[in-house]
């Protein structure tokens, strides 16, 4: 059986919001490939959001009226964003100590 710790979260909910994962140790395949051209984006739209959202801020061009669509982009895109962390975070090698034993 796969060990958790060896799935790659993707970068999309599954039915019922519940999280998706992939078991695949292929870098190049083809969900992965897809998964990380959708972090990509979701990274991008975060960062255009963030952009607009302080232009906003400074009362430069941007409405007022749209502060509550504004507001639910950017949960969304920060959802995204903590998706992508946690998912890359995981990926990560753990840190060993000098006896060769994982840290905690």
């Amino acid at each position: 059986m796969t060990e958790k710790s060896e799935l790659r979260l993707l970068p999309w909910a599954g039915s019922e919001g519940k999280p998706c994962y992939l078991s695949s140790s292929d870098a190049d395949g083809f969900m992965s490939r897809l998964a990380d051209r959708i972090e990509a984006d979701q990274l991008d739209t975060a960062s255009e959001l963030l952009k607009y959202a302080l232009q906003v801020l400074d009362h430069q061009p941007g409405n007022l009226d749209e502060l509550p669509l504004l507001v639910a982009q950017l949960a969304g895109a920060l959802e995204d964003v903590l998706r992508v962390a946690t998912s890359r975070g995981s990926r990560l090698a753990t840190p060993r100590t000098s006896e060769g034993e994982e840290s905690v």
